[in-house]
């Protein structure tokens, strides 16, 4: 039977729901009022007072900000990193997770053992970027996505996942004259759904907000992402446009704040409308790290 709240019971839960809603509160609003500021005119924005809804609604901050052709490039060009990004970050840790989790691989402890120095050691910054110059990588799109073709971190997770994926399926595909491409693509990426889920959301999560490389390591304009425009725009506390642009600016109701509020709802879209499609495949994949080993 059910049993019958008491006094007691009833103030604790009344002081949890508090707690939870003021937890709610202060989680939810600063994105609620980012979203109110891109919503509203820019120059009624900077008076202040403003908490609930808009008091000039206009869409004139996202035509502003679709009509600037840097942010429109430095969009694509964020777009175009995360999609090739996480595309070759899952595919090749994938790959290399798969031969890695063969126990008779020649130098396997060998390969462990450099793995696991390179998880917890790294040459620095300048040693980094001599690496990449010496590959031919500066100021390229490859310095985006190749460096992050294989994610240390999932490939031990993905190393853990194969090795409980039972033998048996392996060997009768073997029997059947399958090669081993074959056995991981019909095989094992089917019953890897989780892992590559949750693989693609956090990896194509670090691309969509990575901004170091684009300021380390890039000088060609047209290669700046969105995240480095933002940054560009918090740091000066203005927007880095030309002075058609600007006087643009003062003939409207927008400002470099009003701008910045947009990018970031601009930025955010992106993983919101990805992030249904994995879910189902998202908390089974959490667990992967915790529960294999």
């Amino acid at each position: 039977m059910r049993r019958r709240k008491t006094t007691e019971d009833r103030v604790l839960d009344t002081i949890i729901s508090v707690i939870l809603l003021v937890v709610i509160f202060v989680t939810v609003y600063p994105f609620y009022y980012i979203l109110l500021i891109t919503f509203n005119a820019g120059t009624d924005t900077a008076s202040g007072g403003m908490y609930l809804w808009p008091r000039q609604f206009t869409f004139e901050n996202y035509l502003y900000f679709l009509k600037d052709a840097k942010w429109i490039s430095a969009f694509g060009v964020s777009v175009l990193r995360t999609v090739v990004g996480t595309f070759l970050g899952v595919l090749f840790t994938g790959l290399v997770a798969y031969g890695l989790a063969k126990r008779d691989l020649i130098l396997r402890k060998t390969y462990f053992t450099i793995i696991i120095i390179a998880m917890n050691f790294s040459g620095g910054i300048i040693a980094f970027y001599i690496v990449l110059r010496s590959l031919g990588l500066i100021n390229t799109f490859g310095v985006y996505v190749i460096p992050g073709m294989l994610n240390l971190f999932f490939l031990l997770i993905a190393i853990s996942f194969f090795n409980d994926i039972p033998e048996e399926m392996r060997e009768s595909a073997r029997i059947d004259g399958a090669s081993e491409l074959r056995i991981f693509i019909k095989i094992i990426l089917p019953v890897s759904m989780p892992l590559l889920a949750t693989m693609a959301l956090f990896i194509g999560s670090g691309q969509w907000n990575a901004w170091l490389d684009s300021a380390y390591f890039v000088q060609d304009e047209g290669l700046r992402t969105l995240t480095y425009r933002m940054m560009q725009v918090i740091n000066q506390s203005m927007v880095p446009t030309g002075d058609a642009q600007a006087a643009a600016m003062s003939r409207s109701s927008v400002t470099p704040f009003s701008v910045q509020a947009t990018a970031m709802v601009v930025s955010i879209v992106p993983i919101l409308a990805v992030y249904p499609f994995l879910q189902k495949y998202f908390v089974s994949g959490m667990m992967l790290g915790s529960v294999k080993g």
